[in-house]
């Protein structure tokens, strides 16, 4: 299903172009800019005389090849020269777009040799003496290492881990920029199993927390049990748990909207990886007791078991409790939530009149979801995407940061499920009741008081259950 989209900064290009200085010059331009159906952003001169003009002309496109298609058409207006392109996404991310920062500066002698030799010896002797002093006396107490194979990454899938690397620098700057955690991208040339579970463990002594990100299942969920074992810091692969914790948040408030408990709902989950079977644990301990997850031969049931693996067989165990077989379509009937988490356009509109009335339907496929807005149309009570130009969006950065801020705070040994449950109800909290609706069900990811909250529910949820190390953060 292709679904033609307006044009996107994330295709922002600027053109330097030069051109006689002439009454009518810059309207041809803009015409033509205009019939491509781009959008014109700034102008900006860069020289002018009385016989040439230079300007810096910014443009939004739909994509790679509708920028093509415009600057192949300015150069085909006469007299006008394109000096050069530039894709501002790419300068954006010229040299890196993340770096360090010394807390201390060194300006003296003195601070020299306090920061460094000779001064430092007696700081690590310290540390080497009680390996607990690391959390005051370095960084370790407010850094997270963002791991990732670059096997799954974003829409793209397996790219490799140096094509994973400005995703990962992306997410460190999330981390600071919510949470003011230093996170630092740790992207590995290997997808062998036993190899990051190694190269991980022996790194971890300078992290407080690590965040698993972009590994494709099923490798994901061994990679990930067989840290949680081995490590005593919080070990999050957030494309699961992140992505459970805001559905079950978005959840929470729409169940606000009808009077309804999650007990009362049939729950429909398309997709069985890592974030689908992440969601059903999630609603399964938040109190869900009718739960069908679909993968791409239908409704898993108990039956499926011999032929299942890993997550899946964990699926089959617990979820499809009167062990219902069939379709996608078959487990609809009378369902009130969907929640996509598969692939693009993989439902009609028809579908969902199998529906129970007033369904909440949650399409996550990024970019495409498995079913648009506009094709839901008036069937869907409540509709939500990972799409920011939608309302309702399910971003994982409204829980990440803040579930490892609190979890740092306490020094956390590691994130456990009552933690999950808490960012949840805490992220559903930061709606009140008279702003509630059923396109704001979900606070926006700019809401900066979210982090915070989430921070202090989890650090709340870690001291109750055991996982903290202080608890006087």
């Amino acid at each position: 299903m292709t679904i033609q989209s307006g044009p996107s900064v994330n295709y922002t290009f600027t053109m330097r172009l030069s051109y006689p200085n002439g009454i009518g010059m810059f309207s041809r331009i803009t015409q033509i800019i205009g019939k491509f159906g781009a959008d014109l952003g700034a102008v900006d001169i860069v020289s002018s005389d009385s016989k040439l003009m230079t300007r810096d002309i910014t443009v939004r496109a739909r994509g790679q090849e509708h920028i093509q298609e415009i600057v192949a058409a300015v150069r085909k207006i006469k007299q006008v020269k394109v000096v050069q392109v530039s894709d501002r996404v790419f300068l954006l991310h010229l040299g890196g777009k993340i770096g360090i920062q010394n807390k201390v500066p060194i300006t003296t002698r003195d601070t020299l040799s306090m920061a460094y030799t000779p001064g430092v010896a007696r700081v690590s002797m310290a540390i080497a003496e009680d390996h607990a002093k690391a959390w005051q006396l370095t960084i370790k107490g407010n850094s997270v290492a963002v791991v990732s194979d670059g096997t799954a990454v974003l829409g793209l899938g397996d790219i490799g881990p140096e094509g994973a690397m400005p995703v990962m620098e992306g997410k460190a700057m999330l981390f600071k920029e919510f949470a003011n955690i230093d996170a630092w991208p740790l992207c590995l040339k290997t997808k062998d199993t036993d190899e990051i579970v190694r190269i991980v463990t022996a790194a971890a002594v300078s992290f407080g927390g690590i965040n698993l990100e972009d590994i494709s299942a099923p490798r994901c969920f061994e990679i990930e049990n067989r840290l949680k074992e081995t490590l005593d810091i919080p070990v999050f692969h957030d494309d699961q748990h992140g992505t459970a914790v805001v559905v079950l948040a978005a959840l929470i408030n729409a169940l606000r909207l009808t009077g309804q408990k999650l007990s009362d709902l049939k729950i429909v989950i398309a997709g069985a990886g890592a974030a689908g079977t992440a969601i059903a644990k999630i609603l399964l301990n938040a109190g869900a007791t009718d739960i069908l997850v679909c993968d791409r031969q239908g409704i898993i049931h108990k039956d499926r078991a011999d032929g299942l693996k890993d997550n899946k067989i964990w699926l089959s165990q617990h979820t499809n409790e009167h062990n219902v077989r069939g379709t996608l379509e078959d487990a609809l009937k009378n369902a009130n939530v969907l929640i996509g988490v598969s692939g693009p356009g993989l439902l009609g509109g028809k579908a969902l009149r199998k529906m129970a009335k007033h369904p909440f339907i949650f399409a996550l496929a990024n970019p495409v979801p498995e079913i648009m807005p506009e094709e839901a149309g008036g069937k869907a009570f409540i509709m939500a995407t990972g799409r920011s130009d939608y309302p309702n969006q399910i971003n994982n950065v409204l829980a990440f940061p803040g579930i490892f801020r609190g979890a740092l705070n306490v020094r956390a040994r590691e994130i456990n499920e009552e933690m999950k449950l808490a960012a949840a109800h805490a992220i559903a909290a930061c709606i009140s009741p008279k702003e509630l609706n059923t396109e704001y069900i979900v606070p926006s990811v700019f809401n900066r008081d979210v982090s915070v909250r989430v921070a202090a529910a989890v650090q709340k949820a870690a001291i109750k259950t055991g996982a903290a190390r202080r608890v006087k953060p």
